[in-house]
Formats: C-alpha cells, sequence, structure tokens
C-alpha cells in the first residue's frame, strides 16, 4: 500500500533565537492537516490542541488538556476523537477519557506470528509495466479488511504515599466492526478496463482465514470488548511531553469479562520500561523503551489481538506492532500474537529555539532504532488450512508456503529519522519516516502525527 503523507502548517516562523517565557493561561495549537493514500483518498479536517497553564508555575506541565480531531478520508475513512486528561479535575487523581469512532475501510491484515505468516509484496504492486500490471499482482488491498472502532476510555492515577509510585486502573468499552473489503468504493470512478481496476472476485488474506477457520465465525464480525484495567507504576520523569531524565515504568493486568459483553473471557498482563537520560542540558538526550505482552487465560478474539496496552493512551491508536506507535518502518500490524516484546531507542536533539506569535517553539530531531517479535503465537491450525488450499476455493492454484511456514519468530528490526516542532513544549508536531531491515516487513514508511513515541 503506497502511501504519501504532508502536512500544510498556517504558520511559517521567521526563526530568531531567544530565551523562553513562562505560559499562563490557556494556549491552543490549531492545524489544517491533509494527507493522502492511494487507498484511502484525500483526508482533510483539524486538529486542536488546548492546555490550561493557570498562573504558569508548574510551567511547562499544565492544569488541563483538550485535543480534538476531525477528519475524513475522501474514501470513506474518518478519526473523530476527542481527549481530555488532568491532574486537577479529581483531587489526587489524573483522570484521562478519550472518545472516539474511527471507522477504516483499508485497515491492514498480514495474518498472526510475525514471520509465521508470509508477505508477498508482488502480489500488492500494482506499478505498471509496458502498461501493463505483474502477472503476480492480485490487489493492491490483499493486506486489508474493513474495521470501524468505537472506543470510550477511560483511565486513572493516584500516587501511592509521597514518592514516585501510582496506582493505576481504567474501563475502556470497544466495539470492533469486522468485514470484508468494500472494493466497490475504491472502484468507485474508475473504469472496469483500468488495469488498477479491483476485481470484486478476487479474495483478500483475511477472507482466506475467516473461510478456513482460522478466523472462527463467531469472531469474523467483531464485537464488543468492555476491558477493566489496574496496575501499578513508577514516574520520576522531568515533564511528560518530553523528559529530559528519569524513569517511567508500568505494569498490570486487563481483564475482559464476557459476562460484561466481551466475545470470551480473557485477561493480559503488560509491562513497560522508559528511561530517559540528559547528554546535554535541555537539549540533548536519549531515550528507550521496552515493552512485553502476553495473555495470561482465557481466548481472545483475533481483532483484539494487536491492541497494546497501556496506563495512558498516547495517540489515537495503541496497535500493532508495527506502524507510528510502535515499530516506526514496519507494515501496520505486521507482528501480531498471543504475546509480543518490543523496544525502542532513540538519540532526541532539540537544536533551535526561538519565539514567534508570543509562544516558545523548538525545531528537534529525533534518530531511532525500533525492533520487536512474537513471543507466545497465536495457534493457527496449518494442517487445516493446507487441506483448505488444496479445495481450490477461489479457482487459483495455491501452496502453502505462499501464506503459513511452521516456525518461530524472529526480531523484526527497523530504523530511521524524525523531525519536531514544539510549541510550548507540550504541543508537539512530528514526522518520522522509518525503514524496515528485513523484506517482508516491507520497506519504507512515513507518519505525520503529534507527540514524540514515548
Amino acid at each position: 500500500m503506497k502511501r504519501l503523507s504532508f502536512i500544510l502548517l498556517t504558520i511559517l516562523p521567521v526563526i530568531t533565537v531567544t530565551a523562553q517565557e513562562t505560559k499562563t493561561g490557556w494556549n491552543f495549537g490549531a492545524l489544517p492537516a491533509i494527507t493522502y493514500s492511494t487507498d484511502q483518498g484525500f483526508q482533510y479536517g483539524a486538529l486542536v490542541n488546548l492546555f490550561d497553564y493557570g498562573d504558569g508555575s508548574i510551567y511547562p506541565d499544565y492544569y488541563h488538556k483538550i485535543y480534538i480531531e476531525a477528519s475524513t478520508f475522501t474514501k470513506g475513512s474518518s478519526i473523530l476523537r476527542i481527549m481530555y486528561d488532568s491532574d486537577y479535575l479529581i483531587k489526587g487523581i489524573r483522570y484521562a477519557v478519550d472518545l472516539s469512532y474511527m471507522p477504516d475501510f483499508a485497515y491492514d491484515f498480514y495474518g498472526f506470528n510475525g514471520f509465521g505468516s508470509v508477505y508477498n509484496k508482488e502480489w500488492t504492486d500494482d506499478e505498471l509495466v509496458d502498461g501493463n500490471l505483474s502477472p503476480d499482482y492480485r490487489s493492491r488491498l490483499f493486506y486489508a479488511m474493513k474495521r470501524n472502532l468505537f472506543r470510550f476510555k477511560n483511565d486513572f492515577t493516584g500516587k501511592i504515599g509521597e514518592n514516585n509510585w501510582f496506582w493505576n486502573a481504567g474501563l475502556s468499552i470497544q466495539q470492533f466492526k469486522v468485514d470484508n473489503l468494500d472494493v466497490t468504493k475504491f472502484n468507485k470512478g474508475k473504469d472496469p478496463e483500468d488495469p488498477k481496476y479491483l476485481d470484486p472476485d478476487q479474495p483478500t488474506l483475511f477472507q482466506y482465514y475467516r473461510e478456513a477457520g482460522i478466523i472462527s465465525g463467531d469472531e469474523a464480525d467483531g464485537g464488543w470488548i468492555t476491558g477493566i484495567k489496574g496496575g501499578i507504576s513508577y514516574d520520576s520523569r522531568d515533564q511528560r511531553a518530553c523528559p529530559m531524565s528519569g524513569i517511567w515504568a508500568e505494569t498490570g493486568i486487563e481483564v475482559a469479562p464476557s459476562f460484561l459483553g466481551s466475545e470470551s473471557t480473557f485477561g493480559k498482563l503488560y509491562l513497560t520500561w522508559r528511561q530517559y537520560f540528559t547528554l546535554k542540558e535541555d537539549d540533548l538526550s536519549f531515550a528507550y523503551r521496552l515493552g512485553y505482552q502476553t495473555t495470561i487465560f482465557g481466548d481472545v478474539p483475533f481483532y483484539y489481538q494487536g491492541q497494546v496496552i497501556v496506563s495512558e493512551l498516547r495517540g489515537a491508536l495503541s496497535e500493532g506492532l508495527g506502524g507510528s506507535k510502535t515499530l516506526r518502518g514496519l507494515l501496520r500490524n505486521r507482528v501480531v500474537g498471543n504475546g509480543f516484546a518490543y523496544a525502542n531507542a532513540e538519540l532526541r536533539w532539540k537544536m533551535v529555539r526561538f519565539r514567534f506569535i508570543n509562544q516558545n517553539f523548538y525545531l528537534g530531531t529525533n534518530y531511532f532504532v525500533d525492533a520487536g517479535m512474537v513471543t507466545s503465537p497465536v495457534d493457527v491450525d496449518i494442517d487445516a488450512f493446507a487441506d483448505y488450499l488444496d479445495t481450490d476455493p477461489f479457482e487459483r492454484p495455491e501452496s502453502l508456503s505462499n501464506y503459513l511456514v511452521d516456525q518461530k519468530d524472529t526480531p523484526h528490526i527497523a530504523a530511521g529519522l524524525g523531525l519536531k516542532i514544539a510549541m510550548n513544549e507540550n504541543f508537539i508536531i512530528s514526522a518520522d519516516i522509518g525503514k524496515a531491515l528485513k523484506a517482508q516487513d516491507g520497506d519504507m514508511e512515513f507518519y505525520i502525527g503529534l507527540n514524540y513515541l514515548f
């Protein structure tokens, strides 16, 4: 799936280096965002980030934060999201609430267990050679399905004593609606004689998995997940948006009981360790993150296996592994399993600080390496899938080796760099480009969004 993305800023600042000024009251950053994807079309809309600094005594920390995004793609996918977080709404407790609806008409699906599922790039390569597609071409959306997500997420954090230890709790209600790819939507306006017209009779990988029974009929259309989360964390960061020192670690368990509407009862354990080191005061730092997550009991619906559980949501989505919030440079959702481990390491340099429109800005770069792998695989009946392929279900001779291999996963690695533009330390526009080091994980991916990865 090819992606070209860019963002239009309403301001092009003239840079003048100056001392930073403490901010007070409500401050906001607003951007019109335009992106483009071959399969989803143009995205247009707006995002607003509001911060209440009060009398400025805790700056660059804030009293209240509100984030609002409303954007849509010309092919129909959308992000509608409002998020609020504060340490001061409930006395002694940090509260964060997120309400989102995110329909996605081309949600990436590459199977399970990392390298245990084979990725065939040539099947999706729709580049024309002498006006014709490659004989190996199937569909540029072969590794895609339809998924709509509704999410209402509440997270609570409170101090344990007078040190840096905290308790964490959360309640999330999510609805996943899953279906086959809506090919007619992507063919809208195209001539059936166009070589890039998607064949309505060409199945996707999701259809193979569903028809072969790897994805059960009960799960194939999605469902509700009500998760109850509890854990502890340690947080000695000097600030939240881009820490220069400290540790932020957390561990906990999320349980989704069937009596609250989930497809089945299951539980997951998660652990995350993040640490930050100052190399040059105010300007240069090194940060790394280690994460581990695994299923400790029950059967997890396939559409929830990719969720990365954390005590605090840092963006519109927390899932993968692979993509802008986990392993940058890998195909989105490339590494999915019953359990997985991941690591990120990056050097962060705040190169230039300046004042513009009465606000504090800095321009920064980051250089990173990301890695992850499946540690506990999803149970996939390879023999049953092979038997299914032998029936020639879609009138195409098939080989099992094109889909599944019986092997343990090995590390998936990517590296890259990024650019950051930050206003008042907290409103951070981020652009990252990452390259996968193995062809089975894709090639190069480009992301534009908000905030540092962790």
